[in-house]
C-alpha cells in the first residue's frame, strides 16, 4: 500500500463566542479558515485530521510534506515521523502540522487493522473521569457559580484558568477550595502569565489549598526558572506544554527535576507517536503524562496512556454546557468506530464534505506540488 495524495480541503469555521484564557491573552477567534488533511492509498483507504490553522498547514503541506509522503507506505509511521522531524530543519514547521499527517498515518493504521488507535497504541482503559477546564470569567463570584454548575453536570474535578494576577488569582484559588471542600480535586492552569516571583507567590497559594497541580504559570523556555520554582513551592508543577522539541525538551524538563506532571498531545507534540513517547517517558521516571485537550483524538489518546488520569473537557461558556461526550457520571467513554472515526463524528454532526461524496472511495494519483489555491473547496 501507497501513499498516491496528501490533500488539504479549506473549511470555514464561524467565530466563537468570546472568552480569554486570561486577561490579554485572548482565546475565541473570529471566523477563521480551518483545514482537513487528507491522505490518499492506492487501497482506497484514507486518513484524515483536521487543524483551525488551515492556510498555514495547506502552504506547508504543498511545499514541505507532500512530496515526502508521496509514494511512500502509509503504516511505516516512525520512519515519516523521522522524515519529518528532518524536514523540521529546513524552516522549523509548527509541531501541530507535522501530528496532523501523524494523526492521518495513524487513521489509515486503524481501518487497516479494523480497530481504533486507541486499541493499535496499547489500550489501557474503557473509560476516563474528565475535569471542567474553566476559561477566564468575569468575577470570583462568577467562578464559583461556574464551579457548581460543573459540579451538579457531573464533572469530578476542576481547573481554573484564571485572570493572569498572581495576588487576585491566589485569593479566586483559595476561594474556590473553601467553597467546594478539601476533597474535590483542583487545578491551576496559569497559560505562562507570570515571572518567577509571581509564579512562587501563586505556587504557595496553591500548596496551601491542595492543589493537585500548578500548570504552565512561566513560559516554558528556561528550564532553569522552573527548576528553581520546583525548589521553592510544595505543589506539584505540570510542564512542557508548549516547550518546542517535543520529548526532547520534556526530558530537560525531567532530568532538571521540575516535573512531577509533563502535558502530552497529539497536537502539539507530533501526533500519536510523539504523544505516547512523552507518556512513556515520564512513565519511566514514574511521572504522569496528562493529556492537553479535547477532542476525539484525544479521547484515543487517553484510552491508551496509563499515567494519564483526565480527559480535559473545556468549559467556554456561562452557563455551562457539558460536552456531548461526557456521561452524567463526568466519565468520557472509548471511540469504537475503526482508526479515529472522523466519519462518523461529521456524520452525526451533519457535516457535508463535497469532496468525500465526490471522490466515492476511488482516487487517481494526484501531484504533491499545489499552490493553497488550488487546495480550496
Amino acid at each position: 500500500m501507497r501513499i498516491v495524495a496528501v490533500n488539504t480541503h479549506l473549511v470555514p469555521i464561524p467565530a466563537q463566542p468570546p472568552y480569554q484564557w486570561r486577561q490579554g491573552l485572548p482565546g475565541s477567534e473570529p471566523a477563521i479558515t480551518g483545514a482537513i488533511i487528507q491522505v490518499i492509498t492506492d487501497a482506497g483507504i484514507e486518513g484524515y485530521a483536521m487543524t483551525n490553522r488551515g492556510v498555514i498547514v495547506a502552504d506547508i503541506v504543498a511545499r514541505r510534506l507532500a512530496p515526502e509522503l508521496i509514494g511512500a507506505d502509509p503504516l511505516q509511521k516512525e520512519w515519516l515521523w523521522h522524515r519529518l522531524w528532518e524536514l523540521d530543519r529546513i524552516e522549523e514547521i509548527p509541531l501541530y502540522a507535522l501530528g496532523l499527517i501523524d494523526i492521518a498515518l495513524w487513521d489509515i493504521t486503524g481501518k487497516v487493522a479494523g480497530l481504533p488507535v486507541h486499541q493499535l497504541l496499547g489500550g489501557f482503559r474503557t473509560q476516563i473521569p474528565a475535569y471542567a477546564s474553566t476559561v477566564t470569567f468575569g468575577s470570583l463570584e462568577e467562578y464559583l457559580d461556574v464551579a457548581d454548575q460543573c459540579l451538579a453536570q457531573g464533572y469530578p474535578a476542576i481547573k481554573l484558568h484564571g485572570w493572569g494576577n498572581a495576588r487576585r488569582d491566589a485569593k479566586l484559588c483559595l476561594a474556590l477550595r473553601a467553597h467546594v471542600g478539601d476533597d474535590l480535586p483542583l487545578m491551576y492552569d496559569g497559560s505562562a502569565a507570570f515571572d518567577l516571583p509571581d509564579a512562587i507567590y501563586l505556587g504557595q497559594a496553591l500548596a496551601d489549598a491542595g492543589y493537585l497541580w500548578y500548570e504552565e504559570p512561566m513560559r516554558e523556555f528556561s528550564v532553569t526558572a522552573y527548576k528553581q520554582l520546583a525548589q521553592q513551592v510544595r505543589v506539584p508543577l505540570l510542564v512542557a506544554e508548549t516547550s518546542d522539541g517535543g520529548h526532547m525538551n520534556t526530558a530537560d524538563f525531567i532530568v532538571a527535576g521540575c516535573a512531577t506532571y509533563v502535558r502530552t498531545s497529539a497536537g502539539l507534540k507530533g501526533g500519536f507517536t510523539g504523544a505516547m513517547r512523552i507518556a512513556h517517558l515520564a512513565d519511566a521516571f514514574r511521572l504522569r503524562a496528562e493529556v492537553h485537550g479535547d477532542g476525539l483524538v484525544h479521547q484515543h489518546l487517553c484510552m491508551a496512556i496509563s499515567n494519564t488520569t483526565y480527559y480535559e473537557s473545556l468549559v467556554r461558556t456561562n452557563p455551562v454546557v457539558r460536552a456531548p461526550e461526557i456521561d452524567a457520571a463526568g466519565f468520557v467513554h472509548s471511540p469504537t468506530a475503526p482508526g479515529i472515526g472522523f466519519e462518523a463524528e461529521w456524520e452525526a454532526q451533519g457535516i457535508a464534505l463535497p469532496w468525500r461524496s465526490a471522490t466515492n472511495g476511488k482516487h487517481a494519483k494526484t501531484t504533491a506540488r499545489r499552490s493553497p489555491a488550488a487546495l480550496t473547496d
